[in-house]
């Protein structure tokens, strides 16, 4: 039974077709199929490829969309309630000109030629979709394809020269290749020539990217309290652990997102607490306040490093928020989001820009607060900065059974990848990791089930990466292949109706009795 078939009937159709935009998820921790990434989108494009009109097509990759968007996101179900198909309707409305694609070059029986560039721009506009997506107030980057790739060690070395956009590219590159070698017979050669360009692409970036120049090592020690009740009881625990890093020889002691709920000039008796800690370590602490603060209006979330005397005076506070977690777009708008689930009920307060400071240790910290570590730029800019190493502090203890918390711990390695800087990711409740410059992991990750600390070496590295030097050249080439080939087809459009010329004159109406119609004066 062909496809075209099995999918006619109308309902039928729209279930197959969100269902199949939610595979790609499988990729993803926790079930971390990441070889999956590269078949997962082909029975979407051949469902797409069936459909009768380019209307059709729109709506499938709506529909497409919305079941890939709910599933990256479905852990927000239990806080989010309806809310999250509200959300996941609106942003998978992004993938309908995807479709559209896809169906105008894959449709029927396409030509050598046609699937050849299909192999560019199809891809091209799956990346335009990452780019819009990855603004802050659609939601950010969670969930880019090339993401799934964080653990292949030869798309981490992809990632140094042109970030997750260059894997994601050349997932759906690969995607669009299967695709045809499943569904069209006579046009097979210029996939596989796709698949093995893709693969001469790999293998010239394996042998030829530049490399981390490893150097010294830094000891880096983590507290994890795990799940506990209240802000005090937090604090308690974590002052418990990190007693236990006394002797450890430490450049830096890290906490998670959240880890102090006071604002420490209101509570001189806490700051003094953590001083005391960074006496009995000898090292300086970086702690994370989500407290109303007392210099300025509002409720900020801020990496504050703390040294044997007090607060040092290095402080960042948080700039891109986490929406309806930390603030609600458009509130007047969308305000009754607060009424169906766990919304944010007053927005937090953002700060305005990035900075590098000094661990205490002569170590270049460029410190993230937790959903920040999703944005590729943010990570780059740090390391161009002269950040040695990258932190992010992160809390996500109220999506602790569900698959965010590794997802969230494996971006760590895409941002170190990117930029040749090792990073760690510290949390409250887990999963804690640390990753070196090239986006290995450094020892093991701290899981949801544990409340400890763990101390790790890992190594400093110098150089620049491409990515860092060129920043996202794959998303301004994949603008610039649809702008060219839209301006083909625009061209192309314009000499056939040359060619054709003006349609002919319609023939007069006749009479009931076959004579001409006489004109109406």
């Amino acid at each position: 039974m062909r496809t075209s078939d099995w999918v006619a009937s109308p309902w039928r159709r729209r279930v197959v077709v969100a269902a199949a935009g939610a595979l790609p998820v499988l990729a993803f921790p926790a079930p971390d199929l990441w070889w999956f990434a590269y078949v997962a989108l082909v029975p979407w494009m051949l469902v797409v490829r069936t459909a009768p009109t380019g209307r059709r097509a729109l709506y499938d990759g709506w529909i497409g969309g919305f079941g890939f968007m709910l599933a990256m996101h479905h852990w927000l179900l239990p806080n989010l309630h309806v809310f999250t198909f509200v959300i996941a309707g609106l942003l998978g409305s992004l993938w309908a000109p995807w479709a559209w694609l896809v169906r105008r070059f894959l449709v029927g029986t396409p030509s050598p030629g046609r699937v050849a560039a299909a192999l560019l721009v199809v891809p091209s506009g799956w990346l335009v979709i990452e780019l819009v997506r990855s603004w802050q107030g659609l939601g950010g980057p969670w969930g880019l394809l090339g993401s799934s790739q964080w653990q292949v060690a030869p798309a981490l070395r992809l990632a140094s020269v042109g970030g997750v956009w260059l894997i994601s590219f050349l997932v759906v590159a690969v995607n669009v290749a299967v695709a045809v070698l499943v569904a069209v017979r006579r046009s097979r050669a210029p996939a596989l020539a796709g698949l093995v360009a893709a693969a001469v692409v790999t293998s010239a970036v394996w042998l030829w990217s530049p490399r981390p120049e490893l150097r010294d090592e830094a000891r880096i020690a983590v507290v994890q309290p795990g799940v506990t009740e209240g802000p005090d009881n937090r604090f308690t625990r974590e002052e418990a652990l990190t007693r236990r890093l006394v002797g450890q020889d430490l450049d830096l002691i890290v906490w998670g997102e959240s880890s102090v709920g006071y604002d420490l000039a209101d509570r001189p008796d806490l700051a003094d607490r953590i001083a005391s800690l960074a006496r009995e370590t000898d090292t300086n602490i970086l702690v994370n306040v989500d407290a109303r603060r007392s210099d300025r209006p509002g409720i900020y979330k801020s990496s504050v490093l703390v040294g044997p005397d007090g607060p040092t005076g290095d402080r960042y506070d948080k700039m891109r928020l986490v929406p309806f977690g930390e603030y609600i777009p458009a509130r007047s708008l969308l305000g009754w989001a607060t009424s169906v689930g766990e919304a944010a009920g007053e927005d937090r307060r953002r700060g305005t820009e990035q900075v590098v400071f000094d661990s205490g240790t002569g170590l270049r910290i460029g410190p993230m607060v937790c959903f920040e570590s999703a944005f590729p730029d943010m990570s780059r800019h740090l390391a161009r900065d002269g950040a040695e190493l990258l932190l992010a502090q992160s809390a996500t203890s109220t999506f602790q059974q569900s698959w965010a918390p590794e997802q969230h711990a494996s971006l760590a390695a895409l941002r170190a990848a990117e930029t040749g800087r090792p990073m760690a990711h510290a949390t409250l409740t887990g999963v804690s990791a640390v990753y070196g410059a090239d986006g290995e992991r450094v020892g093991s990750w701290l899981g949801t089930d544990e409340s400890t600390t763990a101390v790790y070496e890992v190594p400093l590295a110098s150089g620049t990466t491409l990515y860092v030097r060129y920043g996202d050249w794959p998303v301004q080439a994949a603008l610039l292949v649809l702008l060219v080939w839209s301006a083909f087809e625009g061209v192309r459009t314009v000499r056939l109706r040359r060619r054709t010329g003006p349609p002919p004159p319609a023939p007069p109406a006749r009479t009931a009795h076959g004579s001409p119609a006489r004109p109406v004066r």
